[in-house]
């Protein structure tokens, strides 16, 4: 039975080289090509799978899930190839390839990744797009879900929703991020005062180990099963699907947002939010948005601070509590809408809210240039600083900046920092993300843009977190340290690991050490194993 298959070979060897003409066919590039393609042996299969950059769908493919065009620039690197798998032969094929001749992969789940690591490198790279694995299995009975790495959030919500409207998932609230890359680095929304993290709610896995074995929770050990529930994406493996505990929310749920600027003090509101939204009750979320917004005077502008909340319950419940609790608000009625679960993720994903069909459009967002930077505040902040972080926003590079900060507490006080990688739990009043965005047409300029969030970040430094400075890895920052091409030592990783995931940093790097010890599954922020095959060198 095998005569035909090899028959074909130099038929598809040739297809290769053929798109690969005007490409330079040297090692690896080729060995990793040639490889893949005899694993492959089928014609039809290579065309879907293998996507070379003189291929007409290369760059379509490439761009298909860039969410932040800071990283689609003429000058940006760009693989030498792009392999979609269809299947887990193809991504264990990929693999082996990969690994036997010495080329770097970068894998990427959806491309929401904030500094582009999943499809970015410095040093020649292919990327293994898992945009196929987007298989979602709900069990309504049993209160579960499998999910692959490649399909969206929004996709997951829209399977749930499709059988039920009384169980959710603690995830995201931008619809069009992959789960992968979420949930392998914590993930949370607007459940996540009630039910934790969506790491929290992970109770198995499919993954393939650096050996392409294929492991399930028991077989890959409790140390895996904890390093890749929010240790970062694709450092200790490929997951190829996620058992989720899908958790109970009521068929109707209250959603609010109260504005207030500068001149309707906002400053003060904001100062008085920080020492109660945390002691809310965990059935309801809360977070801030500060933002630049037009002025009631023409041509002036001012800051504007966005109270917006859910509440798992009925609006006469929710206003009660709120002008218990935080009268300074001002919650009215005509603030606050009933609605679904399903709902809420549209009203939070700034979706229009007529159809939920609108959360399986990957294109439904504008795609931007941006840089993200993230910190957690332990103390309240004074109104003076406060003040401050303000009048950051009324700069020029401020227009289109956001800095989102949603309270802590409730279910994230009790579940202990070593639980998961993810530590950022009790005595954190609440987390800000600092991301200033710009068009395309401007990323020639980015170096303004990213200067200010660098000054921001600096400004903010006497009221957040120390020693360390803690950041959330689902946001990564560059800036915090990277490692080397080659070996990085365990100290010099420390100086950003210890930020993203504090003490848990030290056991994240023992079990790296243990299943993938020469480090192939690496970026400019992946966990590093105590020794490398570089170390051994003496390098």
């Amino acid at each position: 039975m095998k005569f035909p298959q090899f028959s074909m070979l130099p038929f598809l060897m040739a297809a290769v080289m053929l798109s690969l003409s005007g490409t330079t066919l040297s090692h690896p590039y080729w060995d990793f090509l040639h490889c893949l393609s005899l694993r492959l042996a089928n014609y039809s299969t290579i065309s879907k799978v293998i996507y070379v950059q003189n291929n007409p769908s290369y760059s379509s493919v490439l761009n298909a899930s860039i969410h932040n065009t800071r990283f689609s620039t003429p000058a940006t690197p760009k693989p030498f190839a792009i392999i979609t798998p269809l299947k887990t032969s193809h991504v264990r094929s990929t693999l082996y390839c990969s690994k036997k001749h010495g080329f770097q992969l970068r894998i990427r789940s959806g491309g929401h990744d904030v500094e582009g690591l999943s499809y970015v490198s410095e040093v020649p790279f292919a990327i293994l797009d898992l945009l196929n694995f987007r298989a979602i299995k709900v069990d309504t009975k049993n209160e579960v879900a499998w999910v692959q790495p490649g399909a969206t959030l929004g996709e997951l919500y829209y399977a749930i929703a499709a059988k039920t409207n009384t169980l959710a998932f603690p995830a995201g609230m931008c619809h069009t991020v992959g789960a992968g890359g979420h949930f392998s680095g914590g993930g949370y929304g607007t459940l996540f005062r009630k039910y934790g993290l969506a790491a929290d709610n992970i109770i198995d896995a499919r993954m393939i180990d650096v050996n392409g074995r294929i492991l399930d929770r028991k077989s890959m050990g409790e140390d895996v099963f904890w390093a890749i529930r929010g240790g970062g994406g694709n450092t200790f493996g490929i997951v190829l699907a996620w058992k989720i505990k899908l958790v109970p929310v009521p068929a109707v749920v209250t959603v609010f947002t109260v504005n207030k600027n500068l001149e309707q003090n906002a400053t003060k509101i904001f100062h008085r939010w920080q020492y109660i939204a945390h002691k809310l009750p965990d059935d309801l979320f809360m977070n801030v948005w500060i933002t630049k917004v037009n002025s009631s005077q023409v041509g002036m502008k001012t800051v504007q601070a966005t109270f917006r909340g859910m509440l798992l319950g009925g609006v006469d419940e929710l206003i009660t509590l709120i002008q218990d609790k935080f009268p300074e608000l001002g919650l009215a009625e005509e603030n606050c809408n009933e609605m679904s679960w399903i709902e809420s993720v549209l009203y939070f994903g700034g979706l229009p809210l007529q159809s939920v069909d609108i959360l399986l459009d990957k294109n439904a967002l504008p795609i931007v240039s941006l840089k993200a930077k993230s910190d957690y505040v332990k103390e309240p902040i004074p109104e003076s600083g406060i003040e401050g972080l303000m009048s950051m926003f009324l700069e020029e590079e401020a227009d289109n900046a956001v800095a989102m900060i949603p309270a802590f507490g409730g279910k994230m006080d009790d579940i202990p920092e070593n639980e998961l990688p993810y530590p950022h739990r009790a005595g954190n009043l609440f987390e800000a993300t600092y991301i200033v965005q710009w068009t395309k047409e401007e990323n020639a300029e980015s170096a303004k843009y990213i200067s200010w969030s660098r000054r921001l970040y600096s400004y903010m430094t006497p009221y957040v977190s120390k020693s360390p400075r803690e950041a959330y890895v689902n946001y990564r920052d560059l800036d915090l340290g990277i490692n080397n091409n080659d070996y990085t030592s365990y100290e010099q990783a420390s100086i950003w690991g210890s930020k993203y995931f504090k003490n848990n940093f030290k056991r994240l790097v023992q079990v790296k050490t243990k299943v993938d010890p020469m480090n192939f599954f690496r970026n400019e922020q992946s966990i590093p194993p105590l020794l490398s095959p570089w170390k051994k060198k003496g390098n």
